[in-house]
């Protein structure tokens, strides 16, 4: 004799219904693997822009940034190329020193040479504007022959080997690269690219202005 149906519904299996809701329920979303995703979606994209930026080019004679400003100059010192007498940037203390990286197989440097020499001669005098020049990434002779071929007037050096490098101290990654240097010694200033008289005379006039304040200031 078969049981009563509603002896059947009250022996059945506990939990079976609520199993049978569990099998059936969908899924939360996978928050956490969604997030991940993002995540990785942002970084991408701020990868290419640091990409980007890393290699935009920068107008010839641009004024850009250095971890330098604001500090002491690195020291600069050695034999001219040309003449071989010794030369230091702590001896051109008291003037305005433009300290110029080159190489002869650098064009850009071969156009900036006029425009430089232009500037020493409109602004010559005892307390004019001094350069120094560092040649890197070659031998002393090619540079050598570099300013001869171009009537270079100012002094430069040969970048040093090793851990003396200059052009290693001022982070100095493609020529030519310009850093101007106050009379107190500390760097005003860093220029990408081939230097020109107008540059020169802005980049000069802005940091005196910025001198004058100071001294005002402390007054």
């Amino acid at each position: 004799m078969s049981a009563p149906a509603s002896e059947m519904t009250d022996n059945a299996i506990p939990g079976a219904e609520q199993g049978a809701d569990a099998a059936v329920t969908p899924r939360a979303p996978r928050r956490v693997h969604r997030a991940r995703y993002a995540a990785l979606a942002v970084a991408a994209v701020a990868a290419v822009l640091v990409a980007v930026l890393a290699t935009r080019s920068v107008p010839p004679g641009s004024s850009v940034y250095t971890p330098l400003g604001g500090k002491q100059a690195p020291a600069i010192a050695g034999t001219t190329l040309v003449g071989g007498r010794h030369v230091s940037l702590a001896a051109l203390r008291g003037r305005y020193v433009l300290v110029d990286f080159f190489a002869s197989w650098c064009v850009p440097c071969q156009d900036e040479v006029p425009q430089i020499e232009r500037y020493l001669f409109e602004n010559r005098g005892d307390h004019g504007v001094a350069v120094l020049g560092v040649d890197i990434d070659e031998s002393a002779g090619d540079g050598r022959a570099f300013l001869e071929r171009y009537g270079v007037t100012w002094p430069s050096i040969e970048d040093p080997s090793g851990a003396g490098s200059v052009s290693l101290a001022y982070g100095v990654l493609d020529p030519p690269e310009s850093f101007l240097v106050s009379p107190r010694g500390v760097v005003v200033a860093k220029i990408d690219g081939g230097v020109t008289v107008a540059i020169l005379d802005r980049l000069v006039a802005q940091a005196e202005a910025v001198a004058g304040l100071a001294s005002a200031r402390q007054r």
